[in-house]
């Protein structure tokens, strides 16, 4: 029988249990995939513990993945047996052995890339792909602000905003991590522990802030954020390692020069399939041309989840993590 992580109350990493599971038939509309390579996300971290709800009980996290197709439910034309896919947009379910995920989800895993490289880019590289192309439009001559510019999806844009043309101001908690950004885009990178970002933004543009700051923090960064925008500036809030953003003024949007404020999702984007195929096709293209490299930085068996979740979040990691089963 495969195996998965179950998850039968939330709470910290210690709730997962690694089972035996049946082989499950996959349903109208859906593949099942035996997985060379499991992607893990702070996401998957809000779903364990409880901060987003599952919509059942147990449930198997994750979110990304890739490997080769074993079975193809009724109505699946795009698919079949045989077909090595990947995907960062699952409802829930990755992180298992050979698991049954929505056609809709996949793309299929092109020549030069391999699994572990699908596995940590989908997910990651997708929310860079939506936020730097979509969200804001990043353009030749812009500067923009990334926080946790040293993490998973930092690590991506970063190098991605660069290869567009923009100055990427970075923020970092360590020297460490500061290092690892400037090698991956980053032309300033301001510690956020010692330093305050806000202002630094403002000598680093002359006094007239970003027109955008990408945010994957929350609450704890909110303030900076928005003090480190241009007037009409854009803050894209897509993620709340810190916690959610709660209480949020609009008064202060006004005060602080007309700012603009989104909280978007790759959920939003994906599940729209001409946009997940071209948002797909332009990040592998963006990886096959060596402009975007992806840094897998750990690879650890799925029966270390435990471990895995709470390395991540610890704020132990940089880059990339994958699980194999």
């Amino acid at each position: 029988m495969p195996k998965a992580i179950r998850v039968y109350e939330y709470g910290g990493p210690e709730v997962m249990k690694l089972e035996d599971v049946a082989l499950a038939e996959p349903g109208a509309g859906q593949i099942r995939v035996r997985q060379e390579a499991i992607g893990v996300n702070f996401i998957d971290i809000y779903f364990r513990s409880g901060a987003y709800k599952s919509p059942h009980m147990p449930f198997t996290p994750g979110k990304e993945g890739a490997g080769t197709v074993t079975a193809v439910g009724e109505g699946v034309a795009q698919f079949k047996v045989g077909d090595r896919v990947a995907y960062g947009s699952v409802a829930d379910g990755c992180y298992a052995e050979e698991p049954v995920i929505a056609a809709s989800a996949a793309v299929p895993m092109p020549e030069g890339i391999d699994a572990q490289t699908a596995a940590a880019m989908m997910l990651k590289g997708l929310t860079a792909e939506y936020l730097l192309h979509r969200t804001y439009k990043v353009k030749p001559g812009d500067t923009i602000l990334w926080h946790a510019a040293a993490g998973g999806v930092g690590l991506i844009a970063c190098q991605w905003a660069k290869h567009l043309g923009a100055t990427v101001i970075g923020t970092a908690g360590s020297e460490e991590k500061a290092e690892l950004a400037r090698q991956n885009g980053c032309d300033h990178v301001i510690l956020y522990r010692t330093e305050d970002v806000a202002k630094r933004v403002r000598e680093l543009t002359n006094g007239k802030g970003v027109p955008v700051v990408y945010d994957g923090v929350g609450q704890a960064t909110l303030m900076g954020s928005l003090d480190s925008l241009a007037p009409t500036g854009l803050l894209a809030s897509f993620g709340s390692a810190s916690g959610p953003i709660s209480g949020l003024d609009l008064g202060l949007l006004a005060a602080k020069g007309s700012l603009f404020v989104t909280r978007p999702t790759l959920m939003t984007f994906s599940s729209q399939r001409p946009v997940l195929e071209e948002a797909a096709a332009s990040l592998f293209n963006a990886v096959r041309s060596g402009a975007v490299k992806i840094a897998v930085n750990a690879v650890r068996p799925l029966s270390e989840a435990v471990e895995v979740h709470r390395d991540l979040a610890g704020r132990e990691t940089t880059g990339s993590t994958v699980m194999v089963p």
